[in-house]
């Protein structure tokens, strides 16, 4: 009788799994189920910390009564965060083989356009037709739009450079500079900085903004929570001994989760400043070439101020791709500055 019963529930729950595979096709890859429940978890997190307070602190309650603004800009700040959270970890950081991609179909295209104006559509003698093979014309198109990658990206490198050397192994594509295999993604990512096991993507040129941004954000919004924490335990309304144990039990969580975002805050911004990625820094002798390149020298700056402007306002091209530097170009940034080189912002530049 029990193992019939069993037998029964494990039938039931199967069917129960197959529906819910049905609806929500995700939850059948386990890095995207690990992923959803992740961020699951994180919108709870923020929605416990904000119910508490709206719950237990009278204070706030009769302050957004007096001072509607104050409660406003908090929320919208929380709102905001929240959405940037789910804007980041729904960006592209930006792949490799869709940029390889978009240039071979602007190649294509080029390509296309010179072979039809190359086309006569007609003659004294009357109409001409021309026969062509739309497959061979294809195949020839997508053979010609691979060597344009190919040369595009070998020009980035210096001369005598293996085409070999710069050939990921699992996703067999030229790998232009600075860009590198995540095998959580499963592809190569442009300027990749790392994966974000929260965010449930890889941090790279295309969403490497919109990441500082959300850190920024949720720095200010725990911020700002925590002052509002330290108020209620401060003030004079009475409150049961339980209510103590979990308000600073949050707030000691908060406390930790501060300062690991203030550090994380930091850290990235000095990576913009420098025009540098979490794994050029880390892995930088692992690097070919970067590891004959002092420590101090970062080759991909053009200064901090230009670093700054090219990385918030100057996204032209959502695929730009950085040559390594000349020999010369080293040189001089390995120049050690001068009194005037700061009053001309030779460091700005």
């Amino acid at each position: 009788m029990g193992a019939l019963c069993a037998g029964h529930s494990r039938d039931t729950f199967d069917r129960f799994s197959d529906r819910c595979l049905h609806v929500f096709p995700c939850l059948s890859d386990p890095a995207r189920r690990s992923t959803c429940c992740l961020r699951i978890a994180l919108v709870m997190l923020h929605l416990i910390y904000l119910g508490v307070l709206f719950v237990f602190d009278k204070d706030l309650i009769h302050k957004t009564k007096e001072e509607p603004w104050y409660t406003t800009v908090y929320l919208i700040l929380f709102a905001a965060t929240l959405a940037q959270y789910f804007i980041t970890s729904g960006s592209s950081p930006g792949y490799v083989v869709d940029a390889m991609r978009a240039v071979n179909e602007a190649d294509a295209s080029c390509n296309r356009a010179s072979i039809t104006s190359k086309q006569p559509a007609s003659s004294k003698n009357g109409d001409v037709v021309i026969a062509i093979d739309r497959n061979q014309l294809g195949s020839n198109l997508q053979g010609r739009g691979l060597i344009a990658w190919t040369k595009l990206v070998m020009d980035m490198y210096p001369s005598g450079t293996s085409l070999r050397g710069v050939t990921c192994s699992y996703c067999n594509v030229v790998q232009p500079p600075r860009a590198k295999h995540c095998h959580d993604c499963d592809k190569c990512v442009l300027q990749f900085d790392h994966h974000c096991v929260w965010l449930g993507t890889c941090i790279g040129q295309g969403n490497h903004c919109a990441f500082w941004w959300y850190i920024c954000g949720e720095t200010v919004l725990s911020l700002w929570t925590g002052t509002l924490y330290i108020q209620f335990l401060k003030s004079d309304i009475s409150k049961p001994w339980w209510l103590y144990a979990i308000m600073i039990l949050l707030l000691a969580t908060l406390f930790f989760c501060l300062i690991f975002l203030l550090l994380l805050l930091l850290f990235h911004s000095y990576l913009i400043l420098t025009n540098q990625t979490t794994y050029e820094l880390v892995r930088r002798r692992r690097i070919q070439y970067l590891r004959n390149i002092p420590e101090r020298v970062y080759p991909f700056s053009n200064g901090a101020c230009r670093n700054l402007y090219e990385f918030c306002c100057a996204r032209r091209s959502k695929y730009r791709m950085e040559p390594l530097p000349t020999g010369q170009e080293l040189e001089d940034k390995l120049r050690p500055y001068t009194c005037s080189d700061v009053l001309s912002c030779r460091c700005c530049c």
